[in-house]
């Protein structure tokens, strides 16, 4: 791996914020009103590097280029390169936690018609989804921003409907501006990947019998990335909760495991049984396990082979079905999504889907089986890029390294795993495609013959 997080360089983030201008003007917006907090920074971290740790920040952006970023109190010790990103900056201590200084700002509302928000203005706000109207009746007028912020700007636009939900210029499925990934940002989340690859492969070599969960989270080592979603270690009866962070329960042999790592641009989750071999397991679980594994091994490979730039997700998805034994297990969701700061940024793996895969996306093979018999846990998530000739190219000269070892990945995962990938895919961990059956033995792996 790369010695240390590559950098997104300023001219990137100058680039992002033009387009989005542009997706102003395509929409008839005249400001977009961009919200974060800590769980739901994305979007601003995305066009901006900032990344609010305790407080809420907006970033307003007008049709015309203005640009001009609200932080608390602590915000204002991470700005970002304020003169290389042409922004203003402004303090609004309400955004501040409770019981810090309020004494030095202006009213959010004298901060958002400075800017230029008031009357007949159309303004889109983006915080961390958007909503379909069949499931929410207000559809684009669904608002995900506290209702302090949304009575406000709807009262300065005097008329609701005027203030739309605008996340879909980042998170569309089909063509939201952070589905697709620049040379310099493939790089920085190559190194994520690496992060989380070798500290779940870590958390596995020191796996043993009457370990406790919540000995094993040190060695899910961030190396001072942001985490995009809490350390997730699971045994026993413990992992039908697969979400569940790490406990004091201890691992027995012949349970169960499950354990996810996830930073900002990547995740990898591994899941199996604590043995040795199959002797540790009882007979019928025994049976059950690796026919299930087995089939579900055989489903990973089928997505593996169908994802490629050009094919639709709706293929994926039913190259993953017809390999599927639905006698053995369900899907817990769909099988894949969108990866990027945000551990799920959005999913085209539905059935039906008609999105096309294309050059830039990050896909995450997230296919998480359901035991319909016996408890039993088997799961394998890691993140490629798909890249087609020319960005191919881009990503082999400016980052030759990068290169090398996606190219070694490629290699073993299909001349000793057996799994057919496409040139376009382009594995980011360490680990891509390796399923241990037997967490106790990571010598063996499952291989496509």
């Amino acid at each position: 791996m790369a010695r240390s997080c590559p950098d997104i360089p300023t001219e990137l983030y100058r680039a992002r914020l033009a387009r989005t201008a542009d997706r102003l003007r395509a929409q008839k917006l005249d400001v977009l009103i961009v919200y974060a907090d800590r769980e739901h920074s994305a979007n601003i971290a995305y066009l901006t590097g900032f990344d609010p740790r305790f407080e809420e920040a907006l970033l307003l952006l007008s049709s015309d280029g203005r640009r001009k970023l609200v932080v608390g109190n602590e915000g204002l010790g991470l700005l970002p390169d304020l003169r290389g990103l042409g922004l203003e900056v402004e303090l609004f201590q309400e955004f501040s936690l409770m019981g810090l200084l309020r004494n030095g700002s202006r009213t959010l509302r004298e901060i958002l018609r400075d800017f230029g928000l008031g009357r007949g203005h159309r303004m889109g706000c983006a915080g961390w989804k958007s909503y379909e109207e069949r499931m929410i009746a207000a559809g684009p007028q669904a608002l995900d921003v506290p209702a302090y912020l949304a009575d406000l700007l709807r009262d300065l636009a005097g008329d609701p409907k005027r203030v739309v939900n605008a996340a879909g210029i980042f998170m569309d499925v089909d063509d939201g501006l952070r589905v697709f990934n620049e040379p310099a940002q493939i790089a920085q989340f190559e190194y994520a990947a690496c992060v989380t690859s070798e500290g779940l492969l870590n958390f596995l070599r020191h796996l043993r019998p009457g370990v406790a969960e919540w000995e094993l989270e040190k060695y899910l080592d961030a190396r001072g990335l942001p985490l995009s979603c809490h350390r997730m270690i699971s045994f026993g009866d413990k992992a039908r909760r697969a979400l569940a962070s790490a406990s004091a329960q201890r691992a027995r042999r012949g349970d169960p495991y499950m354990a996810a790592f996830g930073v900002q641009g990547a995740l990898t989750c591994r899941a199996g049984m604590i043995a040795a071999g199959p002797g540790d397991v009882p007979g019928a679980l025994r049976e059950f396990y690796l026919t299930l594994a087995r089939n579900y091994l055989q489903v990973v490979a089928a997505w593996y082979k169908e994802v490629r730039v050009g094919e639709s997700a709706g293929a994926v998805v039913r190259a993953v079905e017809k390999t599927r034994d639905s006698k053995l297990y369900r899907l817990a969701y769909s099988p894949g999504h969108y990866l990027h700061l945000d551990e799920w940024l959005h999913s085209p793996f539905n059935a039906g889907s008609r999105v096309r895969l294309r050059s830039g996306m990050m896909l995450q093979t997230d296919i998480m089986p359901v035991s319909l018999g016996p408890l039993c846990c088997i799961a394998s998530e890691d993140g490629v890029v798909l890249a087609d000739a020319r960005l191919r190219t881009e990503l082999a000269q400016a980052f030759p390294d990068l290169w090398k070892r996606v190219q070694a990945r490629r290699a073993f995962m299909r001349e000793v795993l057996g799994l057919n990938l496409d040139d376009s895919v382009l594995p980011l961990s360490n680990i891509a495609g390796w399923l241990p059956p037997w967490a106790l033995d990571l010598d063996r792996a499952f291989i496509i013959n």
